[in-house]
């Protein structure tokens, strides 16, 4: 009887038969019209393949968005599938805030100068920011090819073989700046990638300019939201070390005149936990500092030379791979031009428009939730999780 919820009733059909224990009063009359519709038609729904029914809420693009997504407030935030690291990230660097704000902004406020507080604030909220805008932002996902595009480059592709057999060609080339490029088919999105575009094996999208998948954002890092990211842990990086500089400063004030350990264990009155709270800034920062010092170090250098991760791994513009070393086409010859290209150019809107309604003649196509790609494709699996 549930399956009736979802499929609609053709008016040619036979009346389903009564149950043994109906009882019969007569000849069935025929049907006639009557102010509603008959209680044995089902409600129509709007079904998979994108088609509507009349009375039925059209769908939007985020509700039937094939890849591994997470989408809220309507299909305005999206989010990769898995969230528990990013809860992780945010824990850690509310709890260190919090710590810091409670136990010691006022003992520095008091001893030193009322800026230490202001200066920790706003490089808070700066860094809440700047990871909300890298977490919730599309990094430039590519939308997949509709079934009939997707035929139409079949299509193309086999027209380019021979009266023998020869497996079809894969892969295109495009000259940028003088530089070979080639275009790789994805075969999950149908298409040919554009330059610098790559796979993301974790969210199952084709990302513009794809540098890394970041689990610690929870999201892709790509052409829509490089900046959020540069931009959130370069001041992650001041605001770790001004707290941990601050600590410091903090413990050896009250250290004037008495042990170290014993000002370490000493706690005002109000606060019923003995020294947890020196342990667990000392101890967060101490092990951040370091790993997102070297990380926005390396993330300018990319800025500077106008790469990606997924280039500089893979050495696509050096000799790592053997080879003869050949020369990044993207690269502006310039530090500031290419600073200013990375991080300073226009915000490209989104192109998969989430927002949207499906069209009710449009075939969506049918995700690929294999573990592997069709075809031997090779997802980027070395650009998983690789940093935060």
């Amino acid at each position: 009887m549930k399956d009736c919820e979802y499929q609609q009733i053709s008016p040619g059909a036979a009346p389903p038969p009564a149950s043994p224990g109906a009882r019969r009063s007569g000849p069935a009359a025929p049907p006639g019209p009557g102010p509603g519709p008959p209680p044995s038609a089902a409600a129509p729904r709007w079904s998979d393949s994108g088609s509507g029914s009349i009375g039925r809420r059209p769908r939007r693009k985020w509700e039937v968005f094939p890849g591994r997504n997470r989408f809220y407030c309507g299909g305005r935030l999206m989010l990769a599938g898995h969230g528990g690291v990013f809860a992780l990230t945010l824990l850690l660097i509310l709890t260190t805030t919090i710590l810091f704000f409670v136990f010691d902004c006022p003992f520095l406020a008091r001893q030193l100068t009322l800026a230490i507080p202001i200066i920790a604030a706003i490089l808070f909220f700066f860094v809440m920011s700047c990871l909300l805008q890298t977490s919730f932002t599309d990094p430039g996902i590519l939308p997949r090819a509709t079934v009939c595009e997707a035929a139409a480059l079949e299509k193309q592709i086999d027209n380019t073989g021979s009266s023998t057999y020869r497996p079809p060609p894969r892969t295109r080339e495009v000259m940028i700046n003088g530089q070979m490029v080639k275009l790789k088919y994805c075969f999950t999105c149908k298409m040919f990638r554009p330059p610098r575009t790559s796979h993301c094996s974790v969210c199952d999208n084709c990302v513009e300019r794809f540098d890394h998948h970041c689990p610690w954002v929870g999201n892709c890092v790509g052409r829509r939201n490089y900046r959020f990211f540069y931009a959130f842990i370069l001041s992650l990086s001041f605001l770790t070390a001004f707290i941990f500089a601050c600590v410091v400063t903090h413990l050896t004030l009250r250290s004037q005149g008495s042990n170290f350990l014993s000002t370490l264990k000493e706690t005002p009155a109000r606060y019923p936990l003995p020294f947890v709270h020196y342990v667990l800034e000392l101890v967060i920062c101490f092990f951040s500092i370091w790993s997102i010092l070297g990380l926005s170090g390396f993330h300018t250098y990319l800025v500077a030379s106008n790469l990606t991760t997924n280039e500089d791994i893979k050495g696509s513009w050096s000799s790592k791979r053997g080879g003869e070393a050949s020369v990044n086409p993207y690269s502006h010859k310039s530090v500031v031009t290419n600073c200013c290209a990375v991080l300073c150019g226009p915000l490209p809107p989104s192109l998969i428009d989430r927002r949207g309604f499906v069209q009710p003649d449009t075939v969506l196509p049918s995700p690929v939730r294999s573990n592997e790609p069709a075809h031997g494709a090779k997802p980027d699996a070395s650009m998983v999780g690789g940093h935060p």
